[in-house]
């Protein structure tokens, strides 16, 4: 009983130490800035409220509404492509012989090795000799091809325990291949689907590099780079309470998706990732 509560003691301590800074990050935003470089309490001594109305404005022309816009409109196709492209990949591997199958598996796995930062040059020349740069298309299009080997990878894993008698099954009621995917297959993939669509949202969310590479138009900015942008100096100098207000605001969705979707979280990377 002892040794239970001083593991519970023990882990309780780290998981404040883990999250305290998300809860400074919360208090300081209704700090002054003097304050913020000045205490490393999270509570602020005045709760100044009209930072989130500044904030939420921003230093541009737009709100932060007007980036929330921007992002989802690169979030939901990426998602929707992802997870689609995935599961087409996954399951053409899992099911089907075809020649140079273990070659081509290889090669399509070895790319989860490459940095990402290896393809912006060459994606960029492509893009800008397309003509489609400061658009979202280069953020979108690429998901229809399955460049997520890590999805691709845990859905195969899935596909793999489900028995292929389940598929002979189907075809003696009538199913063709897309149908036995669709009705027999996909239902069993929910714990998978959402750890895809949870990490694709984060990952796109937190995405820095890809759209300041592609993305010229201050209009058409995700959120990431209009709190980039709002960190420049202005006239008035840094507003740092303001920048962590808009951070504090562009975290809710994030928090809110992982939160939601915590357990088949876990449950997908387990079913998919982690057996063989």
């Amino acid at each position: 009983m002892k040794k239970r509560i001083m593991l519970y003691m023990l882990l309780t301590a780290e998981a404040v130490i883990m999250i305290y800074p998300l809860i400074w990050l919360v208090g300081a935003s209704f700090k002054s800035n003097d304050e913020i470089f000045t205490s490393l309490w999270f509570m602020p001594a005045h709760f100044d409220l009209s930072v989130y109305r500044k904030a939420w404005q921003t230093v541009t022309p737009y709100s932060m509404g007007h980036y929330f816009i921007n992002t989802f409109k690169v979030i939901l196709p990426k998602t929707l492509f992802t997870l689609v492209s995935s599961v087409l990949v996954a399951y053409g591997f899992a099911r089907f012989d075809f020649p140079m199958k273990k070659g081509v598996f290889a090669l399509f796995m070895g790319t989860m090795f490459m940095p990402g930062i290896v393809r912006v040059m060459p994606m960029y020349v492509m893009w800008s000799r397309t003509g489609f740069l400061d658009t979202y298309v280069p953020l979108t299009l690429p998901s229809l091809f399955a460049v997520e080997g890590a999805f691709v990878f845990m859905l195969l894993q899935f596909f793999r325990r489900v028995p292929k008698e389940f598929d002979e099954a189907a075809r003696i009621d009538g199913c063709g291949t897309i149908g036995t995917l669709v009705y027999v297959l996909i239902p069993c993939l929910r714990p998978v689907l959402v750890s895809i669509t949870v990490f694709t949202f984060l990952w796109t969310m937190n995405d820095f590099l890809e759209p300041l590479m592609m993305i010229s138009s201050v209009e058409k900015y995700p959120l990431s780079l209009a709190l980039r942008l709002s960190a420049d100096s202005t006239g008035n100098g840094y507003e740092q309470n303001r920048i962590i207000a808009m951070s504090v605001i562009g975290l809710i969705p994030s928090v809110a998706v992982f939160a939601a979707a915590q357990r088949k979280l876990i449950g997908g990377i387990t079913a998919g990732g982690l057996t063989g």
